[in-house]
């Protein structure tokens, strides 16, 4: 029986012609250092070689060599160097080629820095926890308890600053393993897609410095706002309630005296007392300003916002992980470890909670 010849496919010659490239690439391409793509993007950025120098702590003398380098070995690969000479004080000129390997050594770099904090993560090298400045407290006596341990086993911990209305964002998008925070939900519901620690759930609070005869308490509806003189911050939860309750359009349906970016210059409109009016914020908000930890909101009072409205929202307060994340690894791993430490935690302080009847 005669033997058939087979031709290879489309798609073998693709793959046969791109593996031979690589293993014939030039030895001009290949002697190009990540260190040295580093420097080229950060003169691109800079504007400099000496401002360049500066910001990665070396003599402007290094970064010109790397880039003399640089030039040296594109002008043969592409019969132009990356970076022209100015005058002296004059940003760099990059050339049509210096800006296309500058996007793509600044991808290039972003990968390789985002495949190594990816795998440190998944091996348990690295933990990095976001939190907001209101739910310290929760994460703290955690972190404190896996902190020996985790410098003992060499993990690298990083707790990170975020705004609420950054919180569920940052996790999704992988910026964090970890969150402790608050989200708005409708009332019962968790948000989707998350592993959920609860630790409590609340409605919106007002702090006002009006007298009690206008506003007696100890609690307003939600349906009464309009009424009031109202503070109101510009996004986060606040905006997010009050965007469910009356539409985009809620500043014309309220009475806002004020709209603020940050709540302690509230608080210190109100006690200052050159704004009479109340100002919504959440629990832990008011919390902390009734107890002290934000000074400018004592001697102000405190009233609960009833819900009365549609839809039924609430503040979801706890700690948040990618779903099914904590299952992929074992209990070893410090992201369980943290995990089960916020649960003890919570476990102890619902204990401490008086019990009623």
């Amino acid at each position: 029986m005669e033997g058939h010849l087979t031709l290879p496919g489309a798609s073998e010659i693709a793959l046969a012609e791109a593996e031979h490239r690589r293993v014939r690439a030039p030895q001009a391409l290949l002697d190009t250092t990540l260190d040295q793509l580093r420097t080229l993007v950060v003169v691109h950025e800079a504007g400099t070689a000496l401002a360049a120098a500066r910001l990665l702590g070396r003599e402007q003398s290094s970064v010109q060599k790397q880039l003399d380098t640089l030039n040296r070995n594109f002008r043969e690969l592409c019969g132009e160097p990356l970076v022209l000479k100015q005058g002296r004080g004059k940003s760099a000129l990059f050339t049509g080629t210096g800006e296309a390997l500058v996007e793509r050594a600044r991808d290039t770099l972003d990968d390789w820095l985002d495949v190594v904090t990816d795998s440190r993560r998944r091996v348990g090298g690295s933990l990095r926890v976001g939190t907001t400045r209101f739910t310290l407290g929760f994460l703290t006596p955690a972190v404190e308890r896996v902190a020996a341990g985790f410098r003992a086993d060499g993990i690298d911990l990083k707790v990170v600053h975020l705004r609420t209305r950054n919180l569920l964002e940052a996790l999704r998008a992988n910026e964090v393993d970890l969150v402790c925070g608050s989200t708005l939900t409708h009332v019962g519901a968790n948000p989707a897609g998350l592993d959920v620690l609860e630790w409590r759930r609340s409605g919106l609070t007002l702090v006002t410095n009006l007298d009690r005869r206008l506003v007696p308490g100890p609690a307003v509806r939600a349906a009464g706002l309009p009424r009031l003189p109202l503070i109101v911050a510009g996004s986060g939860l606040v905006a997010e309630f009050l965007r469910g309750w009356y539409g985009a359009d809620y500043r014309g349906l309220l009475n806002v005296a004020a709209e603020v970016d940050d709540v302690r210059y509230g608080l210190e409109l109100l006690s200052s007392g050159l704004l009479h009016g109340c100002m919504l914020v959440t629990r832990g908000v008011a919390e902390a300003a009734a107890d002290g930890r934000l000074p400018d909101g004592r001697g102000l009072r405190i009233l609960d916002v009833l819900g009365d409205l549609e839809p039924r929202l609430e503040v979801l307060v706890g700690a948040f992980a990618r779903a099914g994340e904590l299952g992929q690894h074992d209990a070893d791993h410090p992201l369980n470890r943290l995990w089960a430490a916020l649960t003890s935690r919570h476990d102890e302080w619902r204990a401490e909670q008086p019990t009623s009847g």
